[in-house]
């Protein structure tokens, strides 16, 4: 297995996974300050970015297996994480399996339940779709604040605040990789996320209270589920925290790793 990733910065490793349809690139925001103090690595997952696919990516249960695999190739058993979103949940099955340090898992998937499932396939799906329709025009969209705002309503609670060229570059990623449709339908049909965690490092799971995409009450069952975990709410964030609230978020992040 040939994971793509960067590294950046000096200190005890802390490894970043991204979040569905994104790359390594999705930590931009945050990468620099968190590696002025750690060794930063960030991945693209299989499927994503520069990191050819295999035939199970397409499911979280595949993506977690490749993870696994590399953890161990890489002699990096027991690294500090960040997840966001679907890599929150990704982190936060290491962190159950022993695999991980210390862990930040940034609203995670796999808590839904009910019509909560539908509702994130049935909102994500055409928007996913509509991404890939707009792709030759999206540069041109997202360089003004009503256009990128339309798109990410969903994903960010200041969207117009967002650098245009960034969420070009997401949007883009997000239209490219070939295994989201099938990723969604997995997540919405299969498992919750099961814990608990089996380290004795912090793990703190962060939920914004504007999320549209993984409700906030959700949040309880994922505590529920890691009952030694810490929630921090981001009050004025949506999906991704590290978009909406980035120095917010390297202040919870360093915390949570002791820097």
């Amino acid at each position: 297995m040939t994971i793509h990733y960067t590294r950046t910065g000096r200190g005890k490793p802390l490894l970043l996974v991204h979040g569905l349809g994104a790359t390594c690139g999705s930590w931009d925001t945050i990468s620099p300050a968190l590696s002025q103090v750690r060794e930063v690595i960030a991945i693209d997952l299989p499927g994503h970015g520069q990191t050819p696919d295999e035939a199970d990516s397409g499911t979280f249960d595949g993506l977690a297996r490749s993870l696994d695999n590399w953890l161990g190739a890489e002699n990096l058993t027991g690294i500090d994480m960040v997840g966001s979103s679907l890599g929150a949940r990704l982190v936060l099955e290491m962190a159950r399996r022993g695999q991980a340090g210390a862990v930040v898992a940034l609203d995670p998937g796999g808590f839904w339940q009910g019509w909560e499932r539908t509702f994130f396939k049935a909102t994500l799906m055409p928007s996913v779709a509509l991404v890939r329709a707009l792709r030759p025009t999206l540069s041109a969209i997202t360089g003004n604040v009503a256009g990128r705002t339309a798109l990410l309503a969903q994903l960010s609670a200041r969207p117009w605040a967002l650098d245009g060229a960034f969420v070009a570059r997401e949007l883009k990623s997000l239209a490219d990789t070939r295994t989201v449709n099938s990723l969604v339908k997995d997540l919405a049909n299969g498992a919750m996320q099961e814990g608990p965690a089996k380290t004795a490092a912090p793990v703190v799971i962060g939920w914004g209270r504007k999320d549209r995409l993984c409700l906030p009450q959700q949040a309880d069952r994922a505590i529920k589920a890691f009952p030694g975990a810490t929630l921090h709410w981001f009050e004025r964030s949506g999906h991704f925290p590290m978009w909406d609230r980035p120095e917010e978020t390297v202040r919870v992040i360093l915390d949570a790793m002791s820097i």
